[in-house]
């Protein structure tokens, strides 16, 4: 057997192999430091470590364990699911400082985009974060997406294009990577593809006008890695998801489109992908289709799945179904990410920056006011009309005004409510007390509709916050578009409850 190699060791075939499997592996762990085995596993070729919320404390602790990560491999890639607005890891317990995608698409300021990435990216690297999964350049062309929404920056094509672009270069020049995704455009499905898959039925006139012109934009800008979607697009590919079609990151993405870089995956254990083929061979199938690197971890998070993720490769190889050449191209990539990060420039704070967030979000807000609205003198009650998250956004991180309103206007109660008997309940909680009403995505939630009918025909004073897209039209006397429901998202809004604020 050949022998090759490698810095001061030597190793053969055999063992390139195996390290080249668990170069490709982007796994999660459990826990706020990290376990023996991923430590090992750093050691035996593993060149990537994805962070989750369950993982982080602060920021301080997670600085500390991307230390430790990196006293096992400088060159380690350690990525997160930092969305900012709704989708937070690095403030998962307490909401995000940032609001997201879609409340910077409503003030469509690329500039003011760039600033809030290359803030959010600071504050990565300071933790020793190197790659954001994110941004999302999802066309959002159907507003009953269960899982996109506002995590996409519009509607619109070419604003999508526009603000993906400036948060690849803000995030970028902050020295962390940007993995542009969900690649070919995840915008109009109707599936969650956390649960199965989805389908999108459009023309590939259409696909190229609509879903890759934000796409073509991130690659112009540099994106360093772009995540597959485990969608189905028939006019791409008839009989497999893009995330394990040849055709799509290979053919389109590669090809056509000319990109590089870094392709990852969505996590691998999503149901889209593990339902249909099971984790091993679709991890198999997605690196021969193309994809460098398997993410994995957001539910399945052990030695035990790396192990069997790894031989599944190995044994593909071996028995010729993956060339061998095709995994040491994917590991190669990995690697000059990783590279590239070494040496990246870092930003260094930035005072004008430190509260860019919430400027974002004070100007995202649209306000209606159908009557004149004066500051309340008395306690408020918070009516929070909650619907269930979906797995990307999780049910841990608050959300809502309550907060903030209870600081500005003492005394100030809440409530969730949900289900047809919400209103009713919501008027029997209130009292004598003025009811704000903070709804997500009214649109998609016809008892959420039934409930704001309830409360605003008992008291027409009802002020309404909606916190996801703003598609059900205005009502009540004072209506709050926030476009997304970050906790700066929340601050804004109730600051112009309060009359207060900027």
């Amino acid at each position: 057997m050949t022998t090759f190699a490698s810095g001061t060791a030597a190793f053969n075939s055999k063992d390139r192999i195996t390290r080249d499997a668990l170069t490709v592996l982007q796994p999660g762990f459990t826990g706020t430091t990290a376990p023996d085995w991923l430590l090992r596993r750093l050691g035996e070729g593993l060149a990537s470590v994805g962070v989750f919320g369950r993982n982080i404390v602060s920021s301080e602790q997670l600085a500390a364990l991307t230390a430790q990560l990196r006293a096992e491999r400088d060159d380690v890639l350690v990525a997160i699911d930092e969305e900012g607005g709704d989708v937070t890891r690095l403030e998962v317990r307490t909401g995000s400082s940032f609001p997201g995608n879609h409340a910077l698409g409503a003030v469509d300021d690329p500039e003011l985009t760039r600033q809030v990435a290359l803030e959010l990216g600071r504050r990565l690297a300071a933790c020793g974060v190197n790659l954001n999964w994110a941004p999302s350049a999802d066309v959002n062309s159907n507003s009953a997406n269960p899982v996109i929404g506002v995590r996409s920056f519009g509607a619109d094509q070419d604003l999508v294009a526009r603000h993906t672009a400036a948060y690849v270069t803000g995030l970028q020049a902050a020295g962390v990577a940007a993995c542009t995704k969900h690649f070919p455009g995840h915008g109009d499905t109707a599936v969650d593809s956390h649960l199965a898959v989805p389908r999108i039925d459009a023309s590939a006139d259409i696909l190229h006008v609509r879903e890759l012109v934000p796409f073509r934009a991130a690659i112009a800008a540099g994106t360093r890695a772009v995540m597959s979607a485990h969608i189905l697009v028939p006019a791409l590919d008839p009989s497999r998801p893009g995330t394990l079609s040849h055709r799509v990151l290979t053919d389109l993405l590669r090809g056509e489109l000319g990109y590089d870089g870094l392709i990852v995956t969505d996590g691998i254990e999503m149901q889209a992908i593990a339902g249909a083929y099971g984790i091993e061979h679709g991890t198999v199938l997605a690196i021969a289709a193309g994809a460098d690197a398997i993410c994995v971890g957001g539910g399945l998070s052990d030695d035990e799945t790396v192990r069997r993720l790894r031989d599944a490769l190995v044994a593909a190889v071996r028995s010729g179904e993956l060339p061998e050449e095709r995994l040491a191209d994917a590991a190669r990539r990995v690697r000059a990410l990783a590279s590239w990060t070494a040496t990246a420039p870092a930003a260094h704070p930035d005072p004008a920056l430190t509260d860019i967030g919430l400027v974002a979000a004070r100007r995202a807000l649209h306000v209606t006011r159908v009557d004149p609205c004066t500051p309340p003198a008395e306690p408020l009650f918070v009516a929070s009309l909650t619907p269930e998250t979906n797995i990307a956004v999780g049910a841990e991180t608050p959300w809502g005004v309550s907060a903030e309103l209870t600081r500005l206007v003492p005394g100030t109660e809440t409530g969730s409510f949900t289900g047809e008997d919400a209103g009713r309940a919501a008027i029997v909680a209130a009292g004598e007390r003025r009811v704000v009403a903070v709804v997500r995505d009214e649109h998609r939630h016809p008892w959420m509709t039934r409930a704001l009918d309830t409360l605003l025909k008992a008291r027409p004073d009802t002020i309404v916050v909606e916190m996801g897209l703003p598609q059900a039209a205005p009502r009540g006397p004072l209506y709050i578009a926030t476009h997304g429901a970050a906790r700066v998202c929340g601050v804004a809004a109730a600051e112009v409850i309060a009359g207060v604020g900027a």
